[in-house]
């Protein structure tokens, strides 16, 4: 049970990852934000920009969605595609045709069954041969 718990989480977290990397980019940018500006940061060098480490987040978004162009190319060529063919459906009228219903095929009545107390009481009627 709690190794389901763990799985499920695990799967949860790197389904997050994997479609929200632009949020953790700039969740780690906020937490780090003071390291970033001071050790970072392009223009660390120069204060009266008021930079503050925002050109280090934009690259790492811009190489994150560089990344994802990536997956959905690599992705895209991993599809395969299956196309259906199916001929037009057409609809025919035949000519008609006639039963012979004059030859009767049905086999003769045969009452197989006796017992006296029956043959008494009900007596079935006889075929004509």
């Amino acid at each position: 049970m709690m190794f389901r718990k763990v799985v499920l989480f695990l799967y949860i977290l790197i389904s997050l990852m994997a479609n929200c990397s632009r949020f953790f980019i700039f969740a780690g940018f906020e937490f780090n934000k003071e390291y970033i500006a001071s050790n970072l940061c392009i223009n660390r060098n120069r204060p009266e920009m008021h930079c503050d480490g925002k050109c280090y987040l934009m690259k790492k978004i811009k190489q994150a969605e560089e990344n994802e162009k990536k997956e959905a190319a690599r992705n895209n060529l991993s599809l395969l595609e299956v196309s259906f063919y199916q001929e037009p459906f057409s609809f025919s009228f035949h000519d008609p045709f006639t039963l012979n219903i004059g030859n009767h095929s049905f086999p003769a009545y045969a009452y197989l069954y006796t017992s006296h107390y029956i043959r008494n009481i009900f007596r079935p009627p006889r075929p004509f041969v």
